[in-house]
């Protein structure tokens, strides 16, 4: 396992990587990666404060409870975590833990839209 972490730059070309994948910039600074129009899957601030994403619930308290993670500002209830640069994990399980975002976001939508987003 590669304990290389990862630029701001290769979590934007990942995220974009992902099937449906676009990227807005909202609220005066925030890079908002979506799918199906305007689910959102992760959120990175462009001044630095760091990259948020979902979670499984099951798996929320225990990432929060590792150093350099926290519960997400505003999106907590609904189990997104933030990291702050340098991202406190390594290459691999950050991709991991972004494509598993993506799919629990294409996952809870309708059955209509989901083909071509499964992973």
């Amino acid at each position: 396992m590669s304990e290389r972490k990862m630029s701001e730059a290769q979590v934007v070309d990942f995220c974009l990587g992902l099937p449906g994948a676009r990227e807005d910039y909202k609220w005066g600074g925030v890079r908002v990666f979506s799918v199906a129009g305007n689910k959102m899957f992760a959120v990175l601030d462009l001044a630095g404060a760091g990259l948020s994403f979902k979670v499984e619930a099951e798996l929320f308290l225990g990432y929060v409870d590792r150093p350099g993670v926290r519960p997400a500002p505003y999106l907590a209830r609904a189990h997104w975590i933030s990291l702050a640069p340098p991202y406190p994990m390594g290459r691999e399980e950050l991709c991991d833990l972004l494509q598993r975002s993506h799919q629990l976001v294409v996952r809870r939508l309708p059955k209509r839209l989901q083909p071509g987003l499964l992973i």
